[in-house]
């Protein structure tokens, strides 16, 4: 599972990165997160109608077909393994990739009494992308709310020790091909970008217990 990560780069920065406008107004309201919680606003890079834009979607997806979204259940994560197939995330595996910047994410490890949050990140400190689903739920009235997911996958050399799953990380690159909608070859042709990637590279830190525990 990926319950927390951390966007700490500047927006400068990641405006680069992202190489796409900003939605209005988020450079008064932006500021550097160590922990990026369930439930909480986060930037997404998105494709629609061929243009790349920038949104900012809650973390934890909600299926368009959920007549009521408050008592309805928001994955956090989906797996690797099974998105194509799953009726929460078919569509969206199809149709709706996002990618969402990071610089880090946590995972935990010890007995469920003491257990100890690692900070993974790139040696370099830069940002990446996290492999993600998203949806746009319309209500009965007109409003809309758009929600993400992380993809898992299993875990590789360095995470392997710490946890069983792995966040999917899309090399710098590939955003286009990635968030693309596509079916057929050209979906099958991004699955290799869901296998455990090489950790050459990146580290694992522990922390000083004040990162909380996903719920």
């Amino acid at each position: 599972m990926c319950g927390r990560f951390c966007l700490t780069t500047p927006l400068a920065t990641l405006a680069s990165k992202l190489g796409a406008p900003l939605p209005p107004g988020l450079a008064r309201h932006y500021a550097p997160r160590l922990q990026v919680r369930p439930g909480e606003p986060l930037l997404a890079l998105r494709q629609e109608h061929g243009r790349d834009e920038v949104a900012l979607m809650l973390w934890g997806l909600l299926p368009d077909w959920v007549k009521d979204p408050a008592g309805a259940n928001r994955s956090i994560n989906a797996r690797a393994e099974t998105v194509a197939t799953k009726p929460s995330f078919r569509a969206a595996w199809r149709h709706r990739r996002c990618l969402l910047p990071a610089d880090g994410f946590y995972e935990w490890s010890g007995a469920s009494s003491g257990r100890r949050p690692w900070l993974i990140r790139r040696r370099d400190g830069a940002p990446f992308w996290l492999g993600g689903l998203w949806e746009r739920w319309i209500g009965a009235d007109g409003s809309e709310l758009e929600s993400c997911c992380v993809l898992t996958t299993a875990p590789n050399a360095l995470i392997k020790p710490l946890h069983d799953r792995l966040p999917v990380v899309v090399p710098d690159g590939l955003e286009q091909a990635w968030m693309a909608p596509c079916d057929g070859p050209e979906l099958r042709a991004l699955v290799p970008l869901m296998e455990p990637w090489d950790p050459l590279g990146w580290e694992a830190l522990p922390q000083g217990g004040q990162v909380e525990l996903p719920i």
